[in-house]
């Protein structure tokens, strides 16, 4: 940083955002500092995450089992995001993760057991403190009540699909009508009813389409018919990985239930890989059906900004908290570091600033949301926050020093659905995981020959020279990130105590 960029941020440490703003409109620094967006203009931001939603049922990311129109838009007007990642795939620490932009070793929340603590610095506090109006609607999973919001009103748990109670500012009230349309209405009366001299924070999260996929009436019966393709990998028998991908429990054929999962008994006589056909069908019907329930309701929302004159300033994004497998390896669930589990979907439309129609490759982390809304915002991003902000990224720019790995850590074992604990890298080509605990197992793709994760080529000698690669520079990244062996195990037993 030069003189006059420390100058710069001295000044506005000093004289706060507000004095600042008018005194440096526009204003641009380096990637942790300020982020200007034009002469006194600061955008809006909505952030839509749904729940399990995974990229490649967006006709966007190229699906070949449904159509997503309304979010397909949100593509088409702004940036596509080819290799968004999550950094713990499971629901409730990839929102701590989101909040904070800190792994879960560090916020707290390394699986779904454990209580977020509100206290903590989060991106939504920071923009509030900087004049934003901030409010939270919908799923929060978190176990606390939201904190640094204007306005909040959630789900407690997973909430319900239908008739849903909710928590709004402390008081809780049972709504009539399928969840994903009341999360909306709510969002939209928020919208009309605000206070309109501030930019403002939406946080628009979804249930949908979280297990066990109950649809609405309108879009029950949208695939009743439709012989949905199989995925390739849809009889995967794991025969090159190690004991963790075998002994899971979430597969289709043996672990999908009967009546929980299928809503309905299978037709008399059905039985072994027939059954299991059956079954895949019924997930990809209801789950499908709930997935268009979201995207017509996003087309709600994006109507409405146009309608109020709002979407020219407002930057828009979608996401999932994680991927999920839609019969891929036999799956369903989330967890494991392969691929349709890591990847999340990522759009990103703000006509003041994203060219329509981009795709990029950059490898962004959830990790990275709060700097990047931060910068735009022109709020300094806190040292402590270990995301990036991916600001120069949506101007069309790739920062020189941006990322080419990133680091996964999965922790919620024993437990639901069984997956072992375990860590690892991913670059650009190769993937390399470690699963630990009650196993010592390593797994290395190369994603380039072998893009579904079928053969594991750890020990390969072909690999020896890459493997020595990978395995350095995971160990770069647990340093840089402040993870250890000690320091889970430390985690993992106040966890299990708590």
């Amino acid at each position: 940083m030069n003189v006059s960029d420390r100058t710069r941020r001295d000044f506005l440490k000093t004289l706060g955002w507000g004095a600042a703003a008018a005194a440096l409109p526009g204003c641009l620094e380096g990637e942790r500092g300020l982020f200007g967006t034009g002469p006194g203009e600061r955008p809006n931001i909505i952030f839509i995450m749904t729940d399990d939603h995974a990229a490649h049922a967006l006709s966007c990311y190229g699906s070949k089992i449904n159509e997503t129109p309304h979010l397909d838009r949100i593509a088409r007007e702004g940036m596509r995001f080819e290799n968004c990642f999550c950094t713990n795939g499971i629901c409730a620490p990839s929102r701590a993760v989101i909040l904070t932009s800190k792994y879960s070793h560090l916020n707290g929340v390394v699986d779904n057991r454990l209580e977020f603590d509100g206290s903590q610095q989060t991106f939504p506090k920071l923009l509030r403190q900087a004049g934003y109006e901030t409010a939270m609607v919908g799923k929060w999973h978190l176990k606390s009540d939201p904190t640094g919001f204007d306005y909040w009103n959630v789900l407690p748990g997973q909430g319900a699909y239908h008739n849903p109670v909710m928590i709004e500012m402390g008081e809780r009230k049972k709504y009539t009508g399928y969840t994903t349309d009341i999360i909306t209405d709510h969002c939209l009366e928020w919208l009309k009813n605000r206070a309109g001299d501030k930019p403002f924070c939406l946080m628009y999260h979804h249930k949908a389409p979280h297990r066990n996929w109950q649809p609405d009436e309108k879009h029950a019966d949208m695939y009743k018919g439709v012989d949905i393709p199989l995925p390739e990998t849809f009889d995967d028998d794991y025969r090159t990985r190690s004991d963790a991908a075998r002994q899971q429990e979430m597969t289709i054929e043996r672990h999908f239930q009967i009546t929980y999962d299928t809503k309905v008994e299978p037709p008399e006589g059905i039985e072994g890989y027939e059954l299991k056909k059956w079954k895949y069908q019924r997930y990809m019907e209801d789950y499908l059906a709930c997935v268009a329930s979201v995207d017509d309701n996003v087309g709600r929302l994006l109507d409405y900004l146009e309608a109020s004159g709002l979407a020219e300033n407002t930057m828009v994004v979608y996401t999932s908290d994680q991927g999920f497998y839609l019969g891929d390896h036999g799956w369903f669930d989330k967890r494991f570091m392969y691929e349709e589990a890591l990847r999340m979907p990522l759009l990103v439309r703000y006509p003041q600033m994203i060219k329509p129609g981009t795709v990029h490759d950059a490898m962004v982390l959830n990790l990275d949301f709060g700097p990047t809304f931060l910068a735009l915002a022109g709020v300094e991003i806190p040292e402590d926050m270990q995301g990036e902000s991916f600001a120069e990224i949506l101007r069309g720019k790739r920062p020189r020093d941006w990322r080419r790995s990133m680091y996964y850590h999965y922790y919620e074992y024993p437990g639901s659905h069984q997956v072992k604990r375990h860590y690892g890298v991913r670059t650009q080509r190769y993937k390399l995981i470690h699963f630990y605990y009650d196993i010592d197992a390593w797994e290395l793709f190369d994603l380039e020959k072998d893009p579904h994760e079928l053969n594991n080529v750890y020990g390969d000698p072909a690999y020896i020279d890459i493997t020595k690669e990978l395995k350095a520079e995971l160990e770069r990244l647990r340093k840089k990130y402040g993870d250890s062996d000690e320091l889970t195990q430390k985690i993992m037993k106040e966890s299990i105590k708590d």
